[in-house]
């Protein structure tokens, strides 16, 4: 193991992915036990994710799979990547992970991210619009203080009072407010590596201490994929691909598709493009490939934490992944940085 590996923490996101004849209580069945296998490899934290009215994802109320999650399992920190609190209001979302922070003392994480509804459709059913940055800061302040002395005379029992970590998915912008907050920042290479980087640094010169966080804390959020060659692993990452490409093309993202129907598909030049972008960016290769381009990554961002998010239509060849990936950088952890236990 490499040295700038050593004191990094490796945690696994997944998004309820639904296969192609799968259905989606099959899916979140699978989140479930993936959360426990999880926890037998070593990864610090499992995280679910949030999404509304997609076909391709069955994960559509994160704090409820986060419970059965967390039910399942006994040591992991469990949590959200993330709540999308444009779609709720602070006080309902601070009551849940005082719920489960209660049930789960010390294992919840509250990730809470600026996304709002995939199309208008779902915006109107979910009762929320595009909000500005300006909502979302005062959103994100009220949510923030529930978990400290209330909000107006009102209490978010029973989250007064306990310590449940906050993180900030972020992008762009967002990591100038992850730091305004003194929050821990989870940010992914969206618009190239380079761009994250220098999002990283602003976070890093900016950063506020406050009562959440006493210094940076910095997950970077990548897609990786171990095999047992660099072309089986690049395989495995076409129907992620493909389905973003039809998501873009038709306004739905479909469930996962077999490598080999991707493969035979005739694509409109708009979608090979989108398709051949969706392929860059993911760390992927044999062992010593994924190791050294890991090691990289984490050099060039001086990240605390990965975190792993991967889909595939081979649930197996995925956990297989996983299985290696946390060999590969002798999980569990036992000496991550210092810094890291204001971020539980």
């Amino acid at each position: 193991m490499t040295s700038a590996l050593s004191t990094v923490r490796f945690s696994v996101l997944d998004r309820s992915r639904v296969r192609r004849g799968q259905s989606h209580p099959a899916a979140l069945r699978e989140t479930v036990e993936f959360a426990r296998l999880a926890e037998q490899w070593g990864y610090h934290r499992f995280w679910v994710s949030e999404h509304h009215s997609v076909p391709g994802v069955a994960g559509s109320a994160p704090t409820v799979l986060a419970a059965a999650a967390a039910a399942a399992t006994s040591r992991i920190r469990i949590g959200t990547g993330g709540v999308m609190l444009p779609n709720h209001q602070p006080l309902v979302v601070a009551e849940q992970f005082g719920v489960l922070e209660s049930l789960y003392p010390g294992r919840i994480d509250m990730g809470v991210g600026r996304s709002v509804g995939f199309t208008d459709g779902v915006r109107r059913a979910l009762g929320h619009g595009k909000r500005d940055a300006e909502d979302f800061d005062a959103q994100l302040a009220e949510l923030l203080a529930y978990f400290t002395e209330g909000r107006q005379g009102v209490h978010a029992w029973p989250a007064e009072g306990l310590r449940v970590p906050a993180f900030l998915l972020a992008t762009g912008s967002g990591a100038e407010r992850a730091a305004r907050f003194g929050l821990p920042l989870v940010i992914a290479a969206v618009g190239g590596e380079d761009r994250m980087a220098e999002a990283i640094e602003r976070y890093r010169a900016q950063f506020r201490s406050g009562a959440v966080g006493a210094a940076p804390y910095v997950v970077v959020s990548a897609s990786i994929v171990i095999a047992d060659t660099t072309a089986e692993a690049h395989r495995l990452l076409l129907p992620e691909a493909w389905s973003a490409a039809y998501a873009r093309t038709r306004g739905e993202f479909p469930p996962l598709l077999p490598p080999a129907d991707i493969e035979a598909r005739t694509m409109t030049e708009r979608e090979r493009r989108i398709f051949d972008e969706g392929l860059r960016g993911h760390l992927y290769g044999t062992e010593d490939e994924v190791a050294d381009r890991l090691e990289r990554l984490v050099r060039r961002t001086g990240a605390d934490e990965i975190l792993v998010h991967t889909s595939t239509y081979d649930r197996a060849a995925r956990l297989d992944s996983h299985r290696r990936l946390a060999q590969l950088t002798g999980l569990p952890r036992t000496g991550a940085r210092d810094r890291a236990d204001t971020a539980a």
